[in-house]
C-alpha cells in the first residue's frame, strides 16, 4: 500500500487517526494519497470501509474515488458528493421526520419557480435574469443567509445583484412562499433537511454517527458554509476528518465557496497534522516553472498556503507566448496548431482551448471548423445554439426589412440588437445577463471583422468583386457559420471555459484571449476579485502536461482598440524562466510601444530576438534553401579567414539560417533581416545579393581578385 509513494505521499497515508490536513497542489497525485490513506487504514484493522464517508464535488470525482478504492480492496466505501449524500440520508429517514408523509419533490432547477417568484413581486425579468437571481438565491441559501438578512449579507459581500437587493429579497421570499405552496425542495433545502434530521433528532443523529465514523472531503476550498454545517452535523464533535484542498485553485467565491475552512483548519482543530504535496507529476518542469511564477505574485488569504510545485516528469517544451493582431487572427493560428499536432499524432481529445467565459467560444467554433479539426464544447451550448444567439438572428433577419439598406453593416447589428433590449453601452450586472450580454457583444465584433475585410472574390474569367457587406449578406454569413458548427462530432478538441475545465488535464492546452479585460475580467474591481482572476490563470496553466500555448489578440477586431496582455502573465524570457519589469526609483517607465515583428508564417508576434531574426516563430515550418545555406558558410568562412575575425562576426549563424530562408534580393529586404545593419549591407550586401541570385563562393572570390 505504500510502495511508489513519494515521501509526502507518505506522510499523509500513515498519518494517525484524527484532523489531517493535506494541502496539495495541482497534479501532486491528491486522490492517489487519499484513497491510498483510506485503503491503508482499512488494511490495517485501524477501520472498516462501511464506516467511511468520502465526499467530493462532482459525481464524476466520486465515480473515480470508488474505482481506486475498489482496486486497492477497500470496496464498500461510500464516496459520495455533499447532496447525493444528503439525498440519500434525507430519504432514508423522511417517514420518520415527516410522520409518515411523501418526501418533497427535488427541483433540478431553479430558473423556472424563481420567474414565477419575481412575476409574484412585480419584478419583470427575462431567462438571464432569472438565472442570475436563482444564483443570488443559491448564494445566500448556501451562505446561511434569509430573505429578511439578504440585502445586508449581500452588501457586505460586495454583491452585485441583477436587481436592488431589496427587490432581490422580496423575490427571495416569495420564491421561498411558491415551493413551500407547490412542495418541492431545491438543492440547498436537501442539505438543510439533513442537518435539521441531524440537528433536531438525536436518533438519526445518532443512526447516522454510528454508521459514519471517518470522514475524507475533498477540494476542501470549494467547501460553503451550508456544506460545513452539514459535515459538522455528521461529525457530531468527532475528530477523524481528513480533507484535502489547494488554496490556490479558490475559484468559485461566487457561489458561496470559501477557502476560510482550509486555511483555519489546523487553528480550528487542535493537533491537526497538515501535510503538503509538491511533487507535480503531470505536467513538465516548463509548465509546472510557468504556474510558480503566475501564483508567486498572488496576495490575500489565500496566498498564505501558496505552494511551490516540484516538476517530476521529464523536460518538454517552453510555453509559447502569442500575440496577434486581433482575435481572429489568433483563433485562426490556434486551429492551425491544433491541426498540426494531430496530424504528429496527438489525440483530438487531448487537446484544449481555454478561454474566461463561454462568450468566446464562437470565435474559435469557426476557426477549427474552418480548419476541419473536430471539437466539442465543454459545460456550455455551441454558441449558435445559445438562445440569445437564436433570437438576436431572427432580429437581424427581421431588420433587413426595417433598416435603410444604406446604413453601415455595424451600425445596422446594433441597432437590430437594440431592438431585443441589447445596450452596448451598459453591461448588465449578473453573471448570466452578463453572459448574455458579451455573446450579442461577439455578434457585433463579427460584423465589425466582417465590414473591415470585404475580401476581393474570383468570380469566374469575368473578373473580381467586392464582397456584399450588407446585413442581409452578414445574415447568410452567420447562418453558413451555425450551419458549419452544426456538424457532429464524437470525438474533438475540447472548448471550454476555465471554471469548467478545473479538475481535468489535456496533453495540449492552449489559453487564448488573455487579455486584460478579459482576464482578469472588467467586472473585476476588488483585490479579493482581482486575485481570484489570478487563480483562474494558474487553474488554466495546471491543465496542461506537455504543451502550453497562451495567446492574446491586441484588438478584438481589426482596426479596433488595442488591448494589454494579461497582468498576471510574467515576461517570457528564453529558456522559459520568468522576469518581472522593475523602474529604477524616480525614474518614469519607458511608455514607448516596442518595435513589433510578426510571424511571417502565422502572424504572431515574435518576441524572442533569434525568432525575430528568422522572421518566423520556431515551432512553424522552415523554407530553408539548404544549397544557399551550404554556400553562405563557405563564404563567410572564406570573408572571415581573409579580415582576419572569427566567422559570427561577418554573420551569425542565424544570420545565415534567415538568409538562406528568406532569400533577401533588394537591400530592404536584406534590412528587414533583424541584426544586419546599414554597415552590413555596405560590406556585404552586393555578396549576399550575389549568392542568393546562385553564385558560387569561387565566383565570389575571383570578382575581388579582379576588382
Amino acid at each position: 500500500m505504500l510502495a511508489g509513494l513519494d515521501p509526502d505521499q507518505r506522510t499523509a497515508v500513515t498519518a494517525p487517526a484524527g484532523p489531517v490536513c493535506i494541502l496539495a497542489g495541482a497534479g501532486t497525485g491528491k486522490t492517489r494519497a487519499v484513497t491510498h490513506r483510506i485503503a491503508y487504514r482499512t488494511m490495517s484493522g485501524e477501520i472498516s470501509p462501511r464506516h467511511v464517508l468520502a465526499v467530493t464535488f462532482t459525481a464524476r470525482a466520486a465515480a473515480e474515488m470508488r474505482a481506486r478504492l475498489g482496486a486497492l480492496g477497500a470496496g464498500g466505501v461510500q464516496a459520495r458528493t455533499f447532496h447525493a449524500a444528503a439525498l440519500r440520508q434525507v430519504r432514508y429517514f423522511a417517514p420518520r421526520l415527516l410522520d409518515g408523509r411523501r418526501m418533497p419533490e427535488l427541483m433540478e432547477s431553479k430558473a423556472r419557480m424563481v420567474g414565477l417568484a419575481a412575476a409574484k413581486a412585480g419584478v419583470r425579468t427575462d431567462r438571464a435574469a432569472a438565472r442570475d437571481l436563482a444564483g443570488e438565491i443559491e448564494w445566500a441559501k448556501s451562505s446561511l443567509v434569509e430573505p429578511g438578512e439578504y440585502a445586508v449579507a449581500a452588501a457586505k459581500a460586495l454583491r452585485e445583484p441583477p436587481y436592488e437587493p431589496a427587490r432581490v429579497a422580496e423575490v427571495f421570499a416569495a420564491y421561498e412562499q411558491l415551493k413551500r405552496r407547490q412542495g418541492v425542495i431545491d438543492f440547498e433545502d436537501l442539505l438543510r433537511a439533513a442537518v435539521w434530521g441531524i440537528e433536531e433528532h438525536q436518533d438519526v443523529a445518532d443512526q447516522i454517527r454510528a454508521q459514519y465514523r471517518h470522514f475524507v472531503v475533498d477540494e476542501y476550498q470549494d467547501v460553503n458554509p451550508l456544506q460545513q454545517r452539514l459535515l459538522d452535523a455528521w461529525l457530531g464533535g468527532r475528530d477523524d476528518l481528513t480533507v484535502v484542498g489547494d488554496a490556490s485553485q479558490t475559484i468559485y467565491s461566487f457561489t458561496g465557496a470559501t477557502s476560510a475552512y482550509l486555511i483555519d483548519f489546523p487553528r480550528q482543530r487542535r493537533g491537526a497534522v497538515v501535510v503538503r504535496l509538491v511533487r507535480d507529476y503531470r505536467s513538465t518542469p516548463q509548465v509546472v516553472g510557468l504556474a510558480n511564477a503566475v501564483i508567486r505574485q498572488a496576495r490575500g488569504t489565500e496566498a498564505k498556503l501558496r505552494l511551490e510545485l516540484v516538476g517530476q516528469r521529464p523536460s518538454g517544451p517552453e510555453p509559447e507566448l502569442k500575440i496577434f493582431p486581433d482575435e481572429h487572427s489568433e483563433a485562426v493560428a490556434v486551429a492551425r496548431r491544433c491541426r498540426e499536432l494531430i496530424a504528429a499524432g496527438t489525440p483530438a481529445s487531448e487537446i484544449a482551448v481555454l478561454f474566461r467565459t463561454n462568450a468566446q467560444s464562437e470565435t474559435y467554433e469557426e476557426a477549427l471548423a474552418d480548419a476541419e479539426v473536430p471539437y466539442v464544447v465543454r459545460g456550455a451550448e455551441r454558441f449558435f445554439e445559445r438562445a440569445e444567439v437564436r433570437q438576436a438572428m431572427v432580429a437581424l433577419r427581421a431588420a433587413v426589412r426595417s433598416i435603410p439598406g444604406e446604413t453601415p453593416l455595424v451600425e445596422a447589428v446594433v441597432e437590430a440588437l437594440a431592438a431585443t433590449g441589447w445596450n452596448r453601452q451598459q453591461p448588465p450586472p449578473g453573471g448570466a445577463a452578463r453572459e448574455q450580454w458579451e455573446a450579442l457583444a461577439a455578434l457585433v465584433a463579427l460584423a465589425e471583422e466582417y465590414a473591415a475585410s470585404p475580401e476581393i472574390l474570383p468570380i469566374g474569367e469575368a473578373g473580381r468583386v467586392q464582397r456584399d457587406i450588407s446585413l442581409a449578406a452578414f445574415n447568410d454569413e452567420l447562418i453558413r457559420r451555425a450551419e458549419q458548427q452544426h456538424a457532429p462530432t464524437v470525438s474533438g478538441v475540447t472548448l471550454a471555459s476555465l471554471h469548467s475545465a478545473k479538475g481535468l488535464e489535456w496533453d495540449a492546452v492552449f489559453l487564448a484571449g488573455l487579455a486584460d479585460g478579459t482576464l482578469p475580467t472588467t467586472y473585476a474591481k476588488t483585490a479579493e476579485q482581482l486575485e481570484e482572476e489570478r487563480r483562474l490563470l494558474y487553474v488554466g496553466v495546471t491543465r496542461a502536461r506537455q504543451l502550453l500555448w497562451l495567446s492574446y489578440g491586441q484588438s478584438r477586431a481589426p482596426g479596433g482598440r488595442t488591448r494589454r496582455p494579461c497582468r498576471f502573465l510574467p515576461q517570457l524570457t528564453k529558456g522559459g524562466a520568468t522576469e518581472s519589469r522593475t523602474v529604477e526609483p524616480g525614474r518614469k517607465p519607458d511608455r514607448r510601444r516596442p518595435q513589433v515583428s510578426l510571424c511571417r508564417i502565422c502572424g504572431a508576434t515574435l518576441l524572442a530576438g533569434a525568432d525575430r531574426k528568422l522572421g518566423r516563430c520556431p515551432t512553424c515550418p522552415s523554407d530553408l534553401d539548404e544549397d544557399l545555406h551550404e554556400r553562405l558558410q563557405v563564404w563567410r568562412a572564406v570573408t572571415a579567414a581573409e579580415l582576419k575575425v572569427p566567422a559570427y562576426v561577418v554573420f551569425t549563424d542565424a544570420t545565415l539560417v534567415a538568409v538562406a530562408e528568406r532569400r533577401p534580393t533588394e537591400p530592404a529586404q536584406l534590412l528587414a533581416i533583424a541584426g544586419i545593419g546599414p554597415r552590413k549591407l555596405g560590406q556585404y550586401g552586393d555578396a549576399v545579393f550575389a549568392l542568393v541570385a546562385g553564385a558560387s563562393p569561387d565566383d565570389l572570390a575571383q570578382k575581388n581578385f579582379e576588382n
